[in-house]
């Protein structure tokens, strides 16, 4: 998402209240920050160039990590001239190759004009184009080498950062992001020093094995980093009290109790203690466990209580999509209409699970509160939704890219053909865009009318190696001839091994 001198519509992780609204004990976190967009604009506005820099916020769920990319959006928003990139993401899209860089590149450089576009592309339109969306997977090409991707990448950026600097790229929840995704971001943390560019992350460590080595390769090349710890004593009495000024000592000690000091778990406690009409007094200190772990939970009945049976269903359906909802998607996966959709939406963003973009998307307030909706959907609902969205998604031009992931959640009937061809075709679209391998379930679904060999393709399988080196190499002066390249002898790049195509 790309936001020209503008910050977020919502106050994402705040919840609307007063309390959430301050960043407690965030003092030289913000300060930080501060001084990273300062910097870039300052010595850009000054003629440099090589000044990119890396500012990271790790730490627990609840930590407030969401709520500090806000403000770092607010600040380098509100300078002239700055352009904000944004993306977020998300577990249900994690198997989504380089949709994290999609959602973050698609929207500039689908607003490119025709000479801007070549001169930013260059001869890699044919290679990049399709892995960020602005252009299907060629018919013609069984795979693309991923280190050209990469390459081609390295180039549209560096072409780029100077058209639109200076450049504030914001990535939230980096550690569910799709993995080519992360592995260009770690390759391209070193390159971004030599460019206008400040690249912000939040994470929390909780990486899979094989995106071990990239988060290490970030956190090493990183100038500003911060581990966000959770609130203490007076800081959660504060926010307690800006919520119920005639609320007691002892009950605000209890919120600090149950909550750890962890801010998102006590805006949401607090919203139920108001929900219930609960006095702020001493004698009720022994509920607020119970109100806590309620809160936390967030169970079906939890939200089926709160939103009642008729949103809750948008609410399931936008849960299923992950990031960047569409309204109107939404709605066809939960079968409403545009009017009672609208009120759904209206309901949802007064409630403060859901807040709308710039780019005139849906978002959830904090990711936290989408993984609580999802795990909330009866077993068997979900897996008819996830059915209904990937229909959904190919009715309205969607591709199987984007599809897959729903179809992966369904339990097709035995026999079922046309399941197992569109998973096959979307193996070879994850190939033809330059995504190392497929899912492993999309290579083992088998041919139902005849057997094949189901052996993915030995492409980098050392999936836990560090990426080859992000030095891009010249351009191809055929990108046709190099995407339909089909040579099945052996390519080694550094300690990463690529075959040619699958069996």
């Amino acid at each position: 998402m790309a936001e020209k001198q503008s910050g977020p519509q919502d106050e994402a992780a705040a919840g609307g209240s007063a309390s959430a609204q301050r960043l407690w004990e965030r003092d030289s976190e913000l300060h930080s920050a501060e001084q990273a967009v300062d910097k870039l604009c300052r010595e850009f506005a000054a003629g440099g160039t090589k000044i990119g820099e890396l500012l990271l916020f790790a730490g627990p769920a609840g930590m407030g990590k969401t709520t500090m990319l806000e403000q770092v959006r607010r600040i380098a928003g509100a300078r002239k001239d700055s352009t904000v990139l944004f993306a977020r993401g998300s577990e249900r899209q994690k198997r989504e190759p380089f949709r994290v860089l999609r959602q973050l590149l698609l929207p500039v450089l689908g607003g490119l004009g025709q000479e801007e576009r070549n001169e930013v592309f260059g001869n890699w339109y044919n290679i990049v184009a399709p892995a960020v969306g602005l252009a299907p997977p060629s018919d013609e090409v069984e795979r693309l080498d991923p280190q050209g991707v990469h390459d081609g990448l390295d180039f549209v950026i560096t072409q780029l950062a100077p058209r639109r600097a200076p450049l504030v790229v914001v990535i939230d929840d980096l550690h569910v992001a799709d993995q080519e995704s992360l592995a260009w971001l770690s390759s391209f943390a070193v390159r971004a020093r030599e460019l206008p560019v400040l690249l912000v992350f939040a994470y929390r460590h909780e990486f899979d094995e094989e995106a071990r080595p990239f988060v290490q390769q970030i956190e090493e090349r990183a100038e500003r980093r911060h581990e966000l710890m959770p609130l203490n004593p007076l800081s959660i009495a504060e926010i307690v009290h800006s919520e119920f000024a005639d609320a007691d000592d002892a009950f605000c000690r209890q919120v600090w109790a149950v909550t750890a000091g962890a801010p998102f778990d006590t805006v949401a406690l607090l919203r139920e203690v108001r929900d219930q009409k609960l006095e702020p007094i001493e004698e009720n200190s022994p509920r607020l466990r119970d109100l806590a772990a309620a809160a936390r939970g967030q169970g079906r009945d939890y939200w089926l209580d709160k939103l009642g049976p008729t949103v809750i269903q948008f609410a399931w359906a936008a849960a299923l999509l992950g990031t960047e909802i569409s309204e109107e998607l939404a709605a066809a996966i939960c079968t409403q209409g545009p009017a009672q959709a609208a009120q759904s939406v209206r309901e949802l963003r007064r409630l403060r699970v859901l807040t709308s973009q710039p780019n005139g998307k849906l978002e959830f307030v904090h990711p936290l509160i989408a993984t609580s909706i999802y795990q909330s959907i009866p077993a068997a609902t979900r897996t008819g939704m996830h059915g209904i969205a990937a229909s959904a998604i190919e009715d309205r031009g969607g591709s199987l890219l984007s599809a897959f992931r729903h179809l992966l959640e369904t339990h097709p009937g035995e026999g079922d053909d046309n399941m197992v061809r569109k998973l096959r075709r979307a193996a070879a679209e994850n190939l033809a865009i330059g995504a190392p391998t497929p899912p492993a379930a999309v290579w083992s679904a088998p041919w139902p009318s005849r057997r094949t060999s189901t052996t993915a393709p030995r492409c980098c399988t050392n999936s836990a190696a560090p990426p080859c080196s992000p030095t891009p190499r010249r351009p191809p002066t055929s990108c046709a001839a190099r995407s339909t390249s089909r040579t099945a002898s052996a390519r080694t790049c550094g300690s990463r091994r690529c075959s040619g195509s699958p069996r």
